[in-house]
């Protein structure tokens, strides 16, 4: 086994033990196993025992299966009798587990064809159902003749429910005792209230059906919940009554029209009781204990459905089709169809219901331990196998199906124990009995030899272990406890304080034997040294270059540190050219470490952003093109530039960010290239086909050139001028139309103007004809 090994360090003390830790591991129980001076785990893997010599006396148990009963499936149901159809095989298996160790058998479900059935047609009888109730009168004649197409042996009950006969469920002041309907215009008349009735038996005899279902008629309650729970329940429970055939397929068609009371809805009636999950129908076959127990939940509907293999179909109104899905996830086996208001789709609706029953197998697992672990793995009609899936569906009449069951036991129980756990497909009669032992005793240990000369007379002999008696101590038991004893555990000390034999041995009077390891040797007087405990670099111990001694690498020749992984060799820093990490690193440990920014390499050889890498590659490209300059020997050209693409180009592309443009003169031209440093460690060089030359400039461009700038330099000039102006002129025109603004005379006046006619008005007096005048001539 690889890595850690889960058996010796498990420190199994016995065999018993050892078999708890993991299933691949094994006991030895061999007297002379292992070496005198150090202990042998005897719990290792099978194949570690057998390699250390102990081949013979090996308690390694494991799980095994057997089966019991195995009746093979049937292909029909119908037949002179029914009980020997069998649609599950096989029927009993024996498993013996060995804790941890996972053993598997496969069951087969077969859906047999013309199978009996039995239909118990539970309807709701409150008010609200009246129409329904005229629409199944001829239900019974027309539901077997569709039924008997699936199957020649129908046979069909009736029973009846409205709600608990209590407040606030009913009516039940003394007015309405007889007719709860009093007072009510649009149906004054109706019978009282009351749980459950069952009014037929399960027959094949349809017409009486029929003539049941003519005498009922509905009754009335006070709140919209009905008491439906109550009569599926009684339905299912009361076996003798109802009818139910052991060898028949089991359905329930429960309608109604609104949702149901559940547990603890019987509160507000004063019901604090829970329901016992009991038959409670009395002699006129009605339900006796309507007004003393609780509404039934539906952890217990699923329960006494399933004890009773009874597959449950509610047909509801559309309005309440949610709710009663959601019931069909709480209850296994059933299944939910939508009702017309009327009932008139009733038949095909329990035909479809029953089609859909018939498509589908679901195991269930019944009374499991709980340190049981059950896997299932189903495969279906396609062939596919679907892990942690129990069940399969769209199967037909007569498909089989198959489940691969894995069983593992968590732990062990008490001594002697035994299990007993049932799986059987959702409402089938047909069961598959487990039974359980469990394997967590070595044979061994049966054959224990109390006082034993094995063990000098003082312990009891058992799987290869001696287990002393009070007082007594060491392997074979040899030496007593006290003083004495005290002594000798004190020689397995290192010093005072510290465990026995270093906690990784057994002191055996006065000798520490030391543990086995997986992982190396266990050695010294006190059991302190081993060769497994040194420093390792990258997982290896002591780098590989070196031996581990009690905790210490002794490293080999060419290398040092505690780890010994510093190598002491250089001359794996010498760099092509000759020097020691190219000049721009130190050696450290047989390696360059590069001090250079930008440097990198094994021998820091690499360095895009040093000065006179340009150079570097000047020379490779010249050697290599050109077959010219310092490095023109062939043998030397390869040897320094053998780490260096070079391609040739027309245009050279400088648009690389990672690229280092480098330029040198040639015949007074300009030889160009990039280098790009690669992720390989060699060099790609980009070099133009022929080198950059620039021509003479004309004198005609150059006077050109020259006029052409005063001129552009005088219209700079003259265009800033009138700029200049143009601000001046607009400013003072600002000023002045300011000043206007600020004058304190109108506009139509001017005080320097004068009118060139004057006017002066003369004081005088004359008489005439003897009158007097006074005025003035202008």
């Amino acid at each position: 086994a690889e890595g850690l090994n889960l058996c010796t360090s498990g420190s199994a003390t016995s065999c018993e033990e050892c078999l708890l830790i993991h299933p691949k591991c094994a006991w030895c129980s061999k007297e002379d196993f292992g070496s005198t001076k150090s202990i042998t785990s005897r719990c290792d893997f099978l194949q570690n025992l057998i390699a250390n010599g102990c081949a013979g006396a090996i308690e390694n148990p494991s799980s095994s299966i057997s089966v019991v009963r195995n009746v093979p499936l049937s292909s029909k149901g119908s037949g002179q009798t029914h009980l020997d159809v069998t649609q599950i095989t096989p029927q009993k298996v024996a498993l013996n587990l060995r804790p941890g160790d996972r053993t598997s058998f496969r069951v087969q479900v077969r859906q047999v064809e013309d199978y009996p059935v039995d239909l118990y047609y539970l309807m709701d009888l409150s008010l609200s159902m009246n129409d329904d109730l005229d629409n199944i009168r001829n239900l019974g004649t027309k539901l077997a003749e569709e039924m008997r197409k699936l199957t020649s042996n129908f046979r069909l009950g009736f029973g009846s429910f409205v709600d608990k006969n209590i407040s606030p469920f009913s009516y039940t002041a003394p007015r309405y005792q007889n007719n709860p309907c009093i007072g009510y215009k649009l149906f004054p008349s109706c019978v009282p209230s009351f749980g459950f009735r069952h009014l037929l038996s399960l027959t094949d005899k349809v017409d009486r059906f029929n003539e049941e279902v003519r005498k009922q008629k509905v009754s009335r309650n006070r709140d919209a919940p009905e008491g439906g729970f109550d009569a599926i329940l009684q339905a299912a429970v009361c076996k003798e009554k109802i009818g139910w055939r052991k060898e028949a397929s089991h359905l329930l068609v429960f309608t109604t029209d609104d949702v149901p009371h559940i547990a603890l809805d019987g509160k507000l009636g004063g019901l604090v009781q829970p329901h016992d999950g009991q038959c409670h129908l009395n002699e006129a076959n009605e339900y006796s204990a309507s007004s003393q127990l609780d509404y039934p939940s539906l952890a217990l509907l699923g329960e006494k459905l399933a004890e009773n293999n009874i597959h449950l179909i509610f047909a509801v109104t559309k309005s309440h089709y949610i709710l009663y899905k959601n019931f069909t996830t709480l209850i296994p086996g059933t299944t939910v169809e939508i009702l017309h208001k009327d009932s008139k789709n009733i038949i095909e609706l329990i035909v479809k219901a029953y089609n859909s029953i018939r498509s589908k197998v679901e195991l269930t697992v019944w009374d499991s331990p709980e340190d049981i672990g059950l896997t299932f793995t189903a495969t279906c009609q396609d062939g596919l196998s679907y892990p942690g899936l129990r069940k399969c569906g769209d199967l037909k009449i007569g498909d089989t199906v198959s489940f691969e069951v894995a069983v593992e036991a968590r732990s062990c129980p008490a001594e002697d124990t035994s299990h007993t756990f049932t799986i059987k497909p959702a409402g089938f009669r047909d069961t598959l009995e487990v039974a359980v032992t469990y394997s967590c005793l070595c044979g061994c240990t049966g054959r224990a030899a109390p006082a034993s000369g094995k063990c000098s007379g003082n312990g009891t002999y058992a799987c290869g272990l001696c287990e002393c008696d009070p007082g007594y101590l060491g392997a074979r038991c040899e030496c007593e406890e006290g003083a004495s004893g005290d002594l000798h555990q004190a020689l397995c000390r290192e010093a005072e304080g510290k465990p026995l034999c270093s906690g990784r041995g057994e002191c055996s009077c006065n000798q520490c034997l030391c543990h086995e390891s997986e992982f190396g040797n266990i050695y010294g007087p006190f059991c302190e040294c081993d060769d497994f405990s040194c420093a390792r670099y990258k997982g290896v111990l002591c780098s590989g270059h070196g031996e581990c001694h009690c905790g210490e690498c002794k490293c080999h020749a060419g290398y040092i540190g505690d780890n010994c992984n510093c190598s002491t060799e250089m001359d794996s820093c010498v760099s092509s050219d000759g020097q020691m990490c190219s000049g721009r690193g130190a050696c450290v440990c047989g390696k360059c470490q590069c001090t250079e920014p930008g440097a990198f390499g094994e021998t820091c050889e690499k360095c895009p952003t040093c000065p006179g890498v340009c150079s570097t590659k000047r020379d490779c490209i010249e050697c290599k093109l050109f077959n010219s300059g310092r490095l023109a020997d062939n043998q030397t050209c390869q040897k320094h530039c053998k780490d260096e693409i070079i391609t040739t180009v027309d245009v050279l592309e400088t648009d690389d960010p990672n690229a280092i443009l480098c330029a040198y003169p040639v015949n007074n031209c300009v030889m160009k290239f990039t280098y790009l440093e690669l992720p390989s460690g060699k060099s790609n060089l980009t070099v133009l086909k022929e080198p950059a030359c620039s021509s003479a400039p004309s004198a005609v461009t150059i006077v050109l050139a020259v006029i052409g700038s005063v001129v552009l330099i005088g219209i700079i000039l003259l265009a800033l001028w009138k700029l200049l102006v143009t601000i001046h002129d607009r400013r003072e025109f600002d000023r002045f139309q300011s000043e206007r603004s600020r004058a304190r005379y109108e506009m139509a006046s001017n005080p320097l103007y004068r009118k060139p006619i004057s006017t002066h008005n003369v004081e005088f007096t004359f008489n005439k004809l003897n009158k007097s005048y006074n005025g003035t001539v202008d």
